[in-house]
């Protein structure tokens, strides 16, 4: 829980039934409670985090990271375009307070809105996810919830419990490779982009994963 001493990660070894179990148990009370799912480039958050969405029934909202990707307009006026998917690519100070907003949405509160990040157009539509105050849990995810700089260091704390996804390396590379084939890019242009930007990240990413609750090896049946 947010303030609460931090211990070392627990490796899960129980599939898609144990995750979806201690997912249930955040339900507990009913408050608002915020679950973090993160790890590097194509770890497999995000169909995680569907899988969760759809097995609880109602009682979550999606709430991804990526909706916080700056316009590719300012990332050609900050001269960051061919690095799109770092750290500092993103509103992570938009991100945080957003978290807070749904941290402190009460029952009976207006619904809070939440941007959403378009791979067909490679941009963000504001105001795309309704979250409603009675839900009692948010999932959010993407790659840097538990890095520790700049504003993304205040993340952490304001998450219940966040996961770390570590897949097989070589398969989450070649998936990556066929995500950017998918949206456009040649095998070769892809394979250069994932090797000298997505690999540069999922570097960094791979430095926090002892801040994570729980470290997740392999692929979720």
């Amino acid at each position: 829980m947010p303030g609460q001493p931090r211990r070392s990660p627990v490796v899960h070894r129980e599939g898609m039934e144990g995750l979806l179990e201690r997912a249930r148990e955040l339900l507990g009370d009913g408050r608002r409670r915020v679950l973090g799912i993160t790890g590097p480039p194509a770890a497999g958050k995000g169909r995680l985090a569907d899988r969760l969405l759809r097995r609880l029934e109602g009682n979550a909202v999606l709430v991804p990271m990526d909706g916080f990707h700056l316009a590719g307009a300012e990332l050609r006026r900050l001269g960051r375009q061919d690095r799109k998917g770092a750290p500092d690519t993103f509103d992570a100070a938009g991100y945080l307070a957003l978290l807070r907003r749904l941290r402190e949405q009460g029952e009976g509160d207006e619904v809070v809105y939440a941007p959403e990040f378009h791979r067909s157009v490679e941009e963000s539509y504001a105001g795309s996810i309704a979250v409603p105050s009675d839900v009692p849990l948010v999932i959010t995810e993407g790659n840097y919830l538990l890095l520790d700089q700049g504003s993304w260091s205040g993340v952490r704390e304001l998450l219940d419990e966040c996961w770390y996804l570590a897949p097989d390396d070589d398969k989450r590379v070649e998936r990556l490779i066929a995500r950017h084939v998918r949206h456009g890019l040649s095998r070769e242009r892809a394979r250069e982009w994932v090797l000298r930007s997505d690999e540069r990240n999922a570097r960094l990413i791979a430095g926090t994963r002892d801040r994570a609750d729980l470290v997740v090896r392999g692929d979720i049946g």
